[in-house]
C-alpha cells in the first residue's frame, strides 16, 4: 500500500488527466467524460508508484474532495467536475439553496465585483453550500474572500444550477447583482 503523500500525488495527476488531459497518458473521455478503468490503470503504469485497481478504489473512496466516482459496475471512471475539456456530466437542473458560498483569492474581488464569476476555461462556476469549504477554495488563491451567491434569486430568474456527484453547485455565470461580499 502507499502512503498518504503518494495517493495525494496519484489523486492529483488522477484528477489532472480526468478534468482537462486525458491524452497524456493516452486515454479518451467519453461524452460524459468516462474512460474505463482498466485502459486507465493500464497506461497509468508507466508512472511510479504502479497504479492497480486496489489503489484506485482507495483513492475515489478516501479522496476528501470526492473529485472522482465509478460507474455503477465499476469498471469505468470519471471527474466529477471541473473539466476544460469539452464533456456532458450528465446532471440535471435543480433548485439551489437560497444562499450558496464561492470562495476566492482577495487580489480577484474587485473585476469579480464588476463582471460577475465566470466559468472561464471550465465547463461552470463552483459554488458550495458551506462557507468553511469556500474559505478553503479561498485559500488555494492567496487570502481568501468569499462571497455570498443569491441562488435562491438566480433561480428564480431562470438561471440553471446543478449539483454535482460530489455536491459542488455548478452554474454557467453568476451575475454580480447577485453577489453578496
Amino acid at each position: 500500500m502507499t502512503s498518504e503523500k503518494e495517493n495525494k500525488r496519484i489523486s492529483k495527476f488522477l484528477s489532472y488527466v480526468l478534468r482537462h488531459h486525458p491524452e497524456l497518458i493516452g486515454i479518451e473521455l467519453d461524452e460524459n467524460g468516462w474512460t474505463d478503468v482498466s485502459l486507465l490503470i493500464q497506461k497509468f503504469r508507466k508512472t511510479e508508484p504502479k497504479l492497480d485497481l486496489e489503489m484506485l478504489r482507495h483513492i475515489v473512496d478516501t479522496n476528501a474532495k470526492k473529485r472522482f466516482g465509478f460507474n455503477e459496475q465499476q469498471d469505468k471512471i470519471r471527474a466529477n467536475q471541473g473539466h476544460s475539456v469539452k464533456i456532458d456530466l450528465g446532471y440535471s437542473p435543480q433548485e439551489p439553496p437560497e444562499v450558496l458560498y464561492h470562495g476566492t483569492g482577495t487580489k480577484f474581488v474587485d473585476l469579480i465585483k464588476s463582471s460577475g464569476l465566470e466559468k472561464q476555461s471550465r465547463h461552470h462556476v463552483h459554488l458550495s453550500q458551506h462557507k468553511e469549504t469556500a474559505i478553503n477554495v479561498g485559500q488555494r488563491h492567496g487570502k481568501p474572500f468569499v462571497f455570498e451567491v443569491l441562488s435562491g434569486q438566480m433561480y428564480r430568474d431562470n438561471y440553471e444550477f446543478f449539483l454535482s456527484d460530489n455536491e459542488v453547485w455548478l452554474t454557467d455565470h453568476v451575475p454580480a447583482k447577485y453577489l453578496k461580499d
